[in-house]
């Protein structure tokens, strides 16, 4: 066969091994191997960094200078483990998600709070202009003070 990788349209062919869920976040497939029975989408503690960049510490869920404080209903206990609800903690930080839970597939939007965050701590590449007096301003001329840069096209 000339082209392996192309597959008959109508064959299944499985999204991950038998027992796994997928989450897709950002770009990244995200493979777990164990997750909670029931409702909702329950992971290992240890698999939320994986996640979504999140850290469990004592202050709560962290990432990077931003922590959550968490309280019990983030925990579940079931079949003798401890779960971390996934789907509780988006639903705080009104992150959007989409679920297949028949074939275990779920995919997070972005997360609000990690974007307001880039946007206060973003900088604006360098580049350079010349004003209508002729005289060339370069972004890095503002560096530590707020700019607003205007754009207009006429095409």
């Amino acid at each position: 066969m000339a082209y392996p990788e192309l597959r008959h349209p109508f064959d299944e062919t499985p999204i991950h091994a038998e027992g796994q869920t997928t989450v897709l976040y950002q770009g990244n497939t995200i493979r777990l191997d164990e997750t909670g029975s029931g409702d909702g989408l329950l992971i290992r503690p240890e698999d939320l960094s994986r996640v979504n960049g999140f850290e469990l510490k004592p202050e709560g869920a962290c990432y990077e200078a931003m922590c959550i404080p968490l309280n019990d209903r983030f925990f579940v206990e079931r079949d003798g483990r401890q779960w971390f609800d996934l789907i509780a903690f988006a639903d705080l930080l009104e992150q959007p998600y989409v679920a297949d839970e028949e074939d275990r597939v779920w995919s997070f939007g972005e997360i609000p709070a990690k974007r307001e965050s880039m946007m206060v701590d973003a900088m604006a590449p360098d580049f350079e202009v010349t004003d209508r007096q002729g005289n060339v301003v370069r972004m890095s001329d503002f560096r530590g003070r707020k700019a607003l840069i205007v754009t207009w096209s006429s095409w």
